[in-house]
């Protein structure tokens, strides 16, 4: 399973009138039964949601007083997640003549209109308190506490990732839990702006909503909704004509397979890192030693010592550690073995967290070799998530192979990759002539499509570092420079850099400078020669300008390519 935990919202949500209907209990009651999580999210108090809702038991967390306080309804404990408000506010507010006014353990709550008294008197007293609206109510929290820090909180108190959450709710104090979820479900009830963000808007509303998503997380585990996720999809490189190559996270079987010093690592580290970024986690089997140094990672074993299964299985019981197994311990012939051993235990850890996100086997024609025969359980058909690295793809046994949805093919002859990988599957390999590919490029083939794609590879950290050094102020090829030549051809004013760009940009004449930008000629070079898809997208906003003025543009562009190459400045 992909969603091991449901996030819901209280008022709106699941209550309708402040009680929740015994469909929406069953359906609950029904989700748990499938053995994912439940957490309750709410700007409620939690004296007043006990009196209204006698089924607290089903959730293994509630967020109440809008993230300020953790409840546990097994053992009844309470944790409050900030300092309770000062009196002084309090007695302020009292005497201010606010009525209503609720005091929770961190929370202070009131109704509108008297939100403007309430602002009125933090700034009198220099307080550090911040005001969330939700559908008339005003509530009162210290600065950083909101839904999504209470739900942090009590992700991180059950070991579990948002990265396997989907979250429900209605109003704008939904926003910021939401956003945390790796899926964001609203009901029909919701605020419109809640709905434009969300990636799913239920037919139902309130609990009826709840129930028409309980129902498809059962079936399909969501699984419908994976192309509306692309915000999570991760970046493998940029094609030819500028458009980015990205996955998505979850549910994808690769193979990135060439000879060796073809950019394999290069590849895999990218990815690694972005995947790390937006908080997935991963365990690489390391055979050579080769990832021991990987940034933000902890390694486990070295050439004297076999790393403990008990204590991969440990570390990765801490969403946010990735982990590498470093295998140089372990006799070449036991390799094999010693994985076979540990997959099913990291299979075991990921139906019960949903981690690690990814499985990452480098040299994997040395642990998975062609006469390897594993078992339903060792690999069972549907595995997702699996990165396989090798130089020598038909020697990685078939029953692997099978699994793969995507390769990436690098070094001189990638066709040759194809066609072995091809007929260790006894399938047809993509026709194509032989393929050139330059530094830093591979070639992408989506099983099922007639042919693969070229692309730049987007390299990792470091590398991306000297890359912004080479298009900032380095020497670009004649074919990769910008040309400023004007409507009439006049001009030839080469720009082999972006400081060099800016420079010339400065001085052409203003019919030269508008030529090229009704043209689309700037954002086409920033992102097919400065491989910077985010550059030309803003680029490309500045161009479609119905009157664009030449100072005006001309400054956009420079401050866009300043925010991101100071050394063009």
């Amino acid at each position: 399973m992909r969603y091991l935990t449901l996030a819901c919202d209280y008022d709106g949500t699941i209550a309708h009138g402040g009680l929740v209907d015994e469909a929406t209990v069953e359906a609950l009651t029904r989700l748990r039964e499938t053995g994912r999580r439940l957490i309750l999210v709410t700007g409620r108090e939690l004296a007043g949601l006990m009196r209204d809702f006698p089924h607290l038991y089903l959730f293994d967390r509630v967020v109440a007083e809008n993230g300020a306080l953790l409840y546990c309804p097994a053992d009844r404990t309470e944790q409050p997640l900030g300092e309770r408000v000062s009196e002084a506010f309090v007695q302020a507010l009292r005497d201010r003549g606010v009525v209503p006014l609720s005091i929770g353990h961190v929370i202070v709550a009131t109704w509108e209109p008297n939100e403007n008294t309430v602002l009125e008197t933090i700034r009198a007293l220099a307080l550090e308190l911040q005001v969330i609206f939700n559908k008339g109510a005003v509530m009162i929290l210290p600065s950083g506490i909101n839904k999504a820090s209470g739900l942090s909180a009590a992700l991180c108190d059950l070991k579990l990732s948002p990265r396997n959450v989907v979250g429900v709710g209605d109003a704008e104090n939904d926003h910021a839990f939401l956003s945390l979820c790796e899926c964001a479900v609203a009901v029909a009830n919701a605020l419109p702006i809640l709905k434009e963000r969300a990636d799913w808007v239920t037919h139902g509303d309130h609990g009826a909503g709840v129930v028409e998503l309980i129902d498809a997380l059962i079936a399909t585990d969501l699984r419908e909704l994976e192309p509306r996720l692309h915000r999570h999809h991760i970046l493998l490189g940029i094609d030819n004509n500028g458009t980015e190559l990205r996955l998505a996270p979850a549910g994808e079987t690769l193979l990135f397979a060439g000879s060796s010093g073809s950019g394999k690592s290069t590849l895999a580290t990218g990815f690694l890192e972005r995947l790390a970024e937006q908080g997935y986690q991963f365990c690489i089997i390391d055979p050579e030693g080769d990832y021991e140094a990987f940034a933000g990672t902890v390694c486990l074993g070295d050439s004297e010592h076999e790393p403990r299964v008990e204590e991969v299985l440990e570390l990765l019981e801490t969403p946010e550690r990735n982990v590498v197994v470093n295998l140089l311990g372990v006799g070449l012939e036991n390799r094999p073995a010693y994985f076979e051993g540990l997959l099913p235990r990291l299979q075991t850890l990921r139906a019960r967290t949903g981690r690690p996100h990814w499985i990452v086997i480098d040299e994997a024609h040395h642990l998975l070799p062609t006469l390897w025969k594993p078992t339903f359980q060792t690999f069972p058909q549907r595995l997702g998530g699996l990165l396989l690295i090798t130089v020598h793809p038909d020697h990685v046994t078939p029953v692997v192979l099978t699994a793969v949805t995507l390769i990436v093919a690098l070094g001189k002859t990638p066709e040759q990759t194809l066609q072995r990988f091809s007929a260790v599957l006894q399938q047809p390999a993509p026709a194509m002539a032989p393929v050139t590919l330059e530094p830093g490029q591979a070639l992408a083939w989506q099983l099922g499509q007639e042919a693969p794609i070229r692309f730049e590879i987007a390299p990792p950290e470091a590398e991306r570092r000297r890359h912004r050094r080479k298009y900032a102020d380095g020497e670009l090829g004649e074919d990769k420079s910008f040309y400023f030549r004007g409507p009439q051809g006049a001009l030839n004013l080469r720009a082999e850099n972006l400081a060099r760009f800016v420079q010339l940009a400065a001085g052409v004449d203003d019919a030269t400078w508008l030529y090229h930008l009704r043209c689309g000629d700037y954002s086409r070079w920033f992102r097919i020669a400065i491989k910077d898809g985010a550059l030309a997208d803003e680029t490309a906003e500045t161009e479609a300008q119905s009157d664009p003025d030449p100072m005006e543009t001309r400054a956009q562009i420079r401050s866009a390519i300043e925010q991101r190459y100071t050394r063009a400045a």
